[in-house]
């Protein structure tokens, strides 16, 4: 059979063209791809990272607020991202990551070539190919995927690029370090310290296997398996065994260690981390107010200014977060307990819950708080009219309020909700070593999230008796007076004219009588009005100032004779700084709340020095002491020093004993219509002050039962105190011994021995001569 060569020829012919067309393609395919990637990497589908960036990330990190003790106590953040190093996670939760998401992670160099092919003949169906690396660049540097097609095949292009520089920069252990630093884990936890924090209450370091294998199992959609949505719950539990299985596949957890803990129920100690929630939060945004000035003073060294939100700052404190959580738990403890006796007494009141004033002098207070509210600057700025405002704050609404028992939702007016509010007692406790001026509590109020003025710096209040030790401080200064002096208690006046006073002054005791000879200690301890005033009417009102003003006390005083009893209005902060100086041998040392400020890479960018001066001699800084003392062993601070039983160690309110029997040196103080309640008490190496009272001085206890400094503010202290008494593990301790007696002490003090008082007498009837006017 004859064949045809030239249908041959034709055919190898055709034949070799198609290949060459085919290799042809494939040429230009390939220098496509190669010409794509040349290009995505020189920037012309969009700036790319260089070298410096790559060095240094460009990722928001929260500032972290560190306490005393090492604790966290919040952070300033637009993103809450505080890293950790690869050191600091645990290896089960590495191995977790790996198995899940990256099981070649250690064998390739930025891209996995086996699960890259997959992904493409698969078309993505059997799993996508990004490894650790590559999701890592998307987080860094473009954040979502594009839905455009093309632009999600730009991205892609580019993550393999940045993936690729990554793996030659760093080691496998930053990139996951840094990968695990970048993830947000919804709910404000954005990396892994705070998503373990917010989710489990813990460092990594001391997350379970079974914990880990959550937080690692969100990383496919953090918002699909959050674990605090109820709804979720059990699609979280089967992707954490999704996880715990992945980790037994590739050997790093075995089978049966596997099979117990995919029975484990997924349990959280879910935590947000709020600025308005949480520990010390009054503290935190005095805090972010000094930072905000910081800031502008100290600028960076190419003159631009620190981002406390981005930039990654650690402010060390000198609270300790152990006696942070006793001062915050003392105060609930005893005013959950009295504002429920304030509740009961206002019932019958029709103005509750001021008392003694007129409708015109409510409104006007009522009127005044709408137009320093929320809703009258929002709804001013959508130019409503003062009336349209008004007519809104009388309409009925949906709101949750604050109860002491947790918030509860009502509906109410505005209006009633201003007043509602107005019923709350309010507090202020500032807690500082002497010898440093290390503030360990500040407690600004009840409840941050709902009352957020500061009661430790922003508000000065009326003092009452806690002011008439700087009276004694210059009488013994000036008139060389002793403790153990006598004097009478008699009636006194001043006449008009003396010390540019208007009318003659005749100042009363609370009980309306008088005692005659007694000690000056015996006097303070007493709270003897009269006393007082005889002693600023014999060194003048200007040298009291003078004195109160050397110790630190900033507010402006009058230099008038009833500033004696209390008629100034001060801060607790300065007051505790004050006070301070006396157990500080008179040094004065300025309070003060950061140790130092550290950039991110640990650089200090500040270190504080402390502000101190000397007030008074040893001496009388002594002197001052033991009066003090007088308060606790005779006087209205006696409770503080015998327990149970119901009787003057015992808070009747909140059952708890105080029975603090070393050396205290204190004074309560409560001012007219009991409008405040103080009681600052110290022990060597820790002054606290507290005052309670309500946001307005109209609003108060009817009487003194209730009403005075022993029964309002004296109890936080000893709650307080017990709590840091009874804790060992405490880093700081709360001294126990007596204060140091100067040597060659040139004053006598040491009067009388205390009578022990009758611990059968009820304490809300122990009341003394408290009342300062």
């Amino acid at each position: 059979m004859a064949v045809n060569k030239n249908s041959n020829t034709t055919a190898k012919s055709e034949y070799s063209g198609y290949v060459r067309k085919f290799w042809k393609i494939v040429g230009i395919g390939f220098f496509s791809i190669i010409l794509f990637f040349l290009l995505a990497s020189w920037g012309v589908f969009g700036k790319m990272p260089d070298f410096e960036q790559l060095e240094n990330p460009n990722s928001n990190q929260a500032t972290e607020i560190i306490s005393a003790d090492g604790k966290t106590l919040g952070k300033f953040y637009l993103e809450n991202r505080t890293p950790v190093k690869y050191a600091d996670l645990p290896k089960y939760l590495v191995d977790a990551l790996v198995s899940t998401e990256d099981e070649r992670f250690y064998d390739h160099s930025g891209i996995d070539g086996r699960g890259t092919l997959r992904a493409v003949v698969s078309l993505g169906t059997s799993g996508g190919a990004s490894t650790i690396t590559q999701q890592l660049a998307k987080n860094l540097f473009h954040g979502e995927g594009s839905k455009n097609i093309i632009m999600r095949v730009v991205q892609k292009v580019k993550e393999w690029i940045i993936a690729i520089r990554l793996e030659r920069q760093y080691t496998k252990e930053e990139i996951i370090a840094m990968y695990l630093n970048t993830v947000d884990f919804v709910n404000n936890a954005v990396g892994i310290r705070s998503a373990s924090k917010i989710y489990f209450g813990k460092e990594p370091k001391d997350l379970k296997v079974e914990e880990a294998a959550v937080l690692v199992g969100m990383l496919k959609n953090p918002s699909y398996y959050n674990p605090n949505r109820a709804s979720k719950k059990e699609l979280v539990f089967n992707r954490r065994n999704t996880v715990l299985h992945q980790m037994v596949k590739n050997g790093v957890l075995e089978e049966a260690e596997k099979e117990k803990l995919a029975k484990e129920p997924v349990v959280l100690h879910f935590s947000p981390e709020s600025h308005k929630e949480g520990i010390a939060t009054y503290f935190r945004e005095y805090l972010r107010g000094f930072m905000d000035k910081w800031v502008k003073d100290n600028p960076k060294e190419d003159g631009t200014e620190y981002d406390i939100y981005r930039d990654g700052l650690k402010i060390y404190t000198t609270i300790d977060s152990r006696m942070q959580q006793y001062a915050e738990e003392a105060v609930h403890d005893h005013l959950a307990n009295l504002q429920e006796e304030f509740f009961i007494q206002q019932k019958k009141n029709t103005n509750a819950p001021f008392v003694n004033i007129s409708k015109a002098e409510t409104d006007k207070i009522l009127d005044r708080a709408m137009r320093n509210s929320e809703r009258w600057r929002i709804l001013s700025l959508q130019d409503k009219s003062d009336d349209e405002i008004i007519a809104s704050f009388k309409k009925k609404t949906e709101m949750t309020v604050f109860t002491w028992k947790g918030e509860r939702d009502t509906i109410m007016t505005p209006l009633d909700s201003i007043r509602y509010y107005k019923h709350f007692l309010q507090t202020g406790v500032l807690s500082m070593e002497p010898q440093s001026g290390y503030v360990k509590a500040w407690v600004g109020g009840i409840n941050y999230k709902h009352f957020q003025y500061d009661h430790v710096q922003q508000g000065a209040r009326q003092v009452g008796s806690t002011f008439k030790p700087f009276v004694y401080a210059t009488a013994i200064e000036q008139l060389h007076i002793s403790p153990c002096d006598s004097i009478i208690d008699e009636p006194f006046s001043m006449p008009k004219g003396k010390y540019g006073i208007d009318a003659d002054w005749h100042p009363q005791n609370s009980n309306g009588q008088f005692r005659g000879a007694v000690t000056y200690k015996q006097a303070l301890a007493n709270s003897i009005n009269t006393v007082s005033a005889k002693l600023i009417d014999r060194v003048g009102p200007k040298a009291v100032v003078d004195l109160t003003h050397k110790l630190g006390v900033t507010s402006k005083i009058p230099e008038q004779p009833a500033i004696a009893l209390g008629a100034v209005e001060i801060t607790v902060s300065d007051m505790v700084g004050a006070y301070s100086a006396f157990a500080n041998q008179g040094m004065y040392v300025k309070p003060t709340v950061i140790t130092k400020i550290e950039d991110k890479n640990g650089v200090v960018l500040y270190h504080n020095t402390p502000e101190m001066k000397e007030v008074l001699s040893k001496d009388i800084a002594y002197a001052v002491v033991k009066l003090l003392e007088g308060v606790t062993e005779t006087g209205s601070g006696a409770r503080l020093k015998w327990g149970g039983g119901g009787g003057s160690g015992y808070n009747r309110m909140t059952g708890y004993p105080y029975k603090i029997i070393n050396p205290i040196a204190g004074k309560t103080g409560t001012t007219q219509n009991q409008s405040d309640g103080w009681f600052v008490g110290m022990v060597p190496n820790l002054a606290t002050g507290i005052w309670v009272g309500n946001e307005d001085r109209s609003a108060h206890f009817k009487g003194l039962i209730y009403g005075q400094g022993a029964t309002m503010a004296l109890p936080i202290w000893g709650i307080y105190m017990r709590k840091c008494y009874d804790d060992d593990s405490m880093v700081f301790k709360v001294s126990e011994k007596p204060f140091e007696r100067p040597a060659n002490l040139s004053i006598k003090v040491d009067c009388y021995k205390p009578k022990v008082k009758d611990t059968t007498v009820v304490d809300s009837l122990d009341i003394g001569d408290e009342f300062a006017f």
